[in-house]
């Protein structure tokens, strides 16, 4: 619902904000002749994301969980090598493996609950061989759940880092109270 409504809702046919602010930020840096890697955690939304890259005229590549491992190289040396601006990835394909260090953008679409995940991602353009600062913005919808995830995402990390070290995140798990925390609205 945050990140488009009519991925819930059928026959919703406003814009969506975070989608237009989302292109805004793409087709800016677009112009300014950036590499940006989008992540997002659903594919549906990705979809729509490429929709409107496509009526903007803005090229881009697609790699999600269901694209072949073959494939998967062929588009990370494309990207690497090619006049591709954007790069669209599926959060869970994007995690591990992936050289990108053509990329000096890397845009999360949307929070995932667990912030390892998207610092791996993050991390495909923070290679060996990275020769530019890498900019990174989350887009988050005020006043909504993105928010809590947010701010638990944060915590967790606080707690892990004084805890257990950065390897040892995977074994921090949610309390009830934190759960509930999560889904309470900001006042």
């Amino acid at each position: 619902l945050c990140c488009d409504p009519a991925l819930v809702y059928e026959d919703f046919h406003d814009e969506s904000a975070k989608l237009v602010m989302g292109m805004e930020l793409m087709r800016n840096a677009n112009e300014g002749v950036h590499k940006i890697l989008v992540f997002s955690q659903y594919t549906t939304m990705l979809s729509r994301i490429q929709q409107q890259m496509q009526n903007a005229h803005i090229p881009f590549l697609s790699l999600t969980g269901a694209t072949k491992k073959e494939r998967r190289t062929e588009l990370v040396e494309e990207f690497q090598a090619g006049d591709v601006p954007v790069f669209c990835i599926s959060l869970k394909a994007g995690g591990t493996g992936l050289n990108l260090t053509a990329a000096d953008i890397v845009i999360h679409y949307d929070p995932w609950w667990n912030v390892a995940v998207q610092n791996q991602a993050t991390d495909r353009a923070h290679r060996i061989g990275q020769k530019n600062p890498v900019t990174v913005y989350k887009l988050i919808a005020k006043g909504t759940i993105e928010e809590n995830i947010l701010r638990l995402q944060e915590k967790k990390s606080r707690l892990a880092g004084q805890l257990l070290g950065e390897e040892g995140f995977e074994s921090v798990k949610f309390t009830r109270e934190e759960i509930l925390e999560l889904l309470t609205m900001p006042r």
